[in-house]
């Protein structure tokens, strides 16, 4: 997921800081929508992670549903570790994708893991959740 507006760090008139691009990267509206008529609150916390693991993966059927449910659930994920891992935050590599850095400088494609999600099930986003807090 290429985010260009982005740019590769140096801010301009208009372009959010590190607040703003975090407020951004968690909207995932079609994740949130699709859990909320699922009957789950994405409440940007761990558990809510362990819910969306256990959704009918319905959207496989529909490539493009699918790519943008991929996306959304990684930046979901990135949400979730950067609101509850001490010293995590997100990061946009020189290519435009949004990455999770933690403090010991490990980086995590946060929405390449999103995309294996909703199309395999697998890595659960849990257990990546888990994975990452223990780090």
């Amino acid at each position: 997921m290429n985010i260009p507006f982005l740019g590769n760090g140096r801010r301009k008139a208009g372009v959010p800081g590190p607040e703003g691009i975090a407020e951004l990267l968690a909207e995932c509206e079609l994740l949130r929508s699709q859990a909320s008529r699922a009957g789950v609150r994405l409440d940007d916390s761990p558990a809510s992670l362990e819910a969306l693991d256990q959704l009918v993966p319905g959207w496989r059927d529909d490539e493009e549903t699918s790519t943008w449910l991929g996306n959304d659930a990684g930046l979901y994920l990135g949400t979730v570790i950067v609101r509850t891992v001490p010293g995590a935050a997100w990061e946009i590599r020189s290519d435009g994708q949004p990455v999770v850095r933690l403090t010991s400088g490990r980086e995590f494609d946060v929405v390449d893991a999103g995309h294996q999600w909703a199309a395999h099930g697998v890595p659960e986003l849990s257990q990546l959740y888990a994975e990452v807090a223990e780090a």
